[in-house]
């Protein structure tokens, strides 16, 4: 991809990271909000439309050749986005401060001539999500263990 098609992407992107995430401003604060948090009150759709609309930077990445490491750390972003909106109320709230739009464009735009790799913290951030998850997803099993153990005891 040349330099020039890469800039009007980037403003492409750059304008779109804008709408989604600071289009508007609360009066009297400095705290800015977007079609993100918007389009993200209509339960589970809306956050699902606007994750959908997260991964064009995403995409972008990848066509710029941004380490997979960095795409994929974007992808959590959009992730934590999506779960967090996922909650009533609290989603919309987490909206106003999570702006996952606003983190993967530092991420693309630190990334994007090549000249730097990846870096340790993106490594231990990637690292620790996929720590969280495993350990979200053994919890019921552990508990379910406890639970038989605790049964069994019981019935002895």
């Amino acid at each position: 991809m040349n330099r020039v098609t890469a800039t009007i992407d980037l403003q492409r992107l750059r304008r779109l990271r804008r709408l989604l995430d600071e289009a508007f401003g609360i009066p009297g604060t400095r705290l800015r909000f977007g079609w993100d948090a918007i389009i993200g009150l209509v339960p589970w759709a809306g956050d699902l439309v606007t994750a959908l609309m997260a991964c064009v930077i995403i995409v972008q990445a990848h066509r710029m050749g941004v380490p997979r490491v960095v795409q994929f750390r974007m992808l959590l972003n959009v992730g934590i986005d999506l779960v967090i909106g996922l909650v009533p109320l609290f989603g919309d709230i987490a909206d106003l401060f999570w702006k996952s739009n606003t983190r993967n464009m530092a991420l693309l735009e630190t990334h994007v001539d090549g000249s730097r790799r990846a870096s340790t913290g993106d490594w231990l951030f990637v690292a620790s999500i996929l720590a969280a998850i495993v350990a979200l997803a053994a919890l019921p099993l552990v508990l379910f263990a406890w639970f038989i153990g605790r049964l069994g005891s019981m019935l002895s």
